[in-house]
């Protein structure tokens, strides 16, 4: 079926995206995934062909556009062509909507012409050793010291850890009685050259290879109180006013992945021959391909829903969760059964299913796990 959610601006953005990524992505992304890290040129590149701050005002150098769709086709595009590296969504979809909708203009000022540019590369830290999806169990704190905060603790599979330049960190300023739980929670914006904000190792994941995702700690870190972003104590709110367009996001390049994969391993099945005939014309392949194809075209058509109710401004948290469960497990599912499809050659790294399987694989774990958004699902249906 032909998508109708897009105008005719959008598809000639999409076309920039596809020539920014076959310049300045591709023939790099190699040696990115042996690295573990991408160029920080790559960015700059992003922000000079105008692909960062896409929603940020012009006047702090960005796009001026908050069309979320322009955030679609990026995820689309950066989805279909495999380059998990350059976290352009996370920068933009995730983080951005902290900065334009909390910042104070001091603070939009400082911060968004340079994330508009690339010169400034950002990442929020949440999870920590033993606090994922569960904010209450946040054990970082920070200690009131009058103009600024002492702050301590440390945060694990932080993506952009090493690059980051301007740290969102999740941590505990409200100590006294009531300000239990994820109620004494703050946004501090830690920036590069603090001292006392060391970054540890740069994790070895199983996937996408050209992110860097590492540890960051916190000793004693003095963080000014002008970096307090949005309200103190006033974290979780904060958090739970962004996840909604956090978690279509991921929804969206799940359903690209599914989509994506399911299309080159069509294409495989065509040519790949067994008992002297291509695949294709095997009665159980031809079941493979059709049941993939309808839950592909099923999935897309609710994802695009989303889509449009969330650029009206109408997408709640419950059909959020919906479009990030059921759009990353079933990339998760296709991803499997196109790799079995291959065959031997699925688990070779060189074929492209072989990377859409483990790159995919996180998408059903971070932005709040399949289990958190049946839980959230569950709870709206049956308080």
């Amino acid at each position: 079926m032909k998508r109708e959610i897009f105008t005719s601006d959008h598809d000639a953005f999409r076309e920039t995206v596809r020539t920014f990524l076959a310049k300045e992505a591709l023939p790099h992304h190699e040696r990115w995934e042996k690295a573990g890290i991408v160029d920080r040129e790559a960015w700059l590149a992003a922000g000079r062909q105008g692909l960062l701050g896409v929603a940020v005002p012009e006047e702090f150098g960005g796009g001026g556009e908050p069309d979320f769709r322009y955030g679609v086709v990026l995820g689309e595009e950066f989805t279909r062509a495999g380059v998990s590296g350059l976290a352009i969504g996370l920068h933009n979809d995730i983080i951005g909507p902290y900065l334009t909708s909390l910042a104070t203009d001091e603070q939009k000022h400082r911060w968004l012409p340079g994330f508009c540019s690339g010169e400034i590369i950002t990442a929020i830290a949440m999870t920590e050793p033993g606090a994922g999806s569960d904010l209450q169990g946040i054990r970082t704190t920070a200690a009131d010291h009058g103009d600024h905060w002492i702050l301590n603790g440390s945060k694990t599979f932080i993506s952009n850890g090493i690059l980051a330049d301007l740290v969102i960190v999740v941590a505990r300023t409200g100590h006294e009685p009531g300000q239990e739980g994820a109620k004494g929670l703050s946004l501090l914006v830690v920036e590069r050259g603090m001292p006392g904000f060391e970054r540890g190792r740069n994790l070895d994941k199983i996937g996408q290879h050209a992110q860097d995702t590492a540890e960051l700690s916190f000793s004693d870190v003095r963080v000014p109180k002008s970096n307090l972003l949005g309200g103190e104590n006033q974290a979780f709110l904060h958090l739970m006013t962004n996840l909604a367009q956090e978690r279509l996001a991921i929804a969206v390049s799940g359903i690209a992945a599914a989509e994506s994969v399911l299309e080159l391993t069509t294409e495989y099945v065509k040519q790949r021959e067994a008992f002297g005939r291509p695949l294709a014309k095997l009665q159980h392949i031809r079941f493979e391909i059709a049941e993939m194809a309808t839950e592909c075209a099923v999935t897309r058509s609710f994802i695009d829903r989303c889509i449009t109710e969330h650029s009206a401004g109408g997408l709640d948290a419950v059909h959020a969760s919906m479009a990030k469960w059921w759009a990353t497990e079933l990339q998760k599912r296709v991803a499997d059964r196109c790799l079995q499809l291959h065959g031997g050659y699925g688990y070779m790294a060189e074929y492209r299913v072989a990377k859409a399987f483990t790159d995919g694989r996180i998408q059903t774990i971070y932005g709040g796990t399949t289990e958190i958004m049946k839980e959230i699902i569950g709870r709206s249906l049956l308080a």
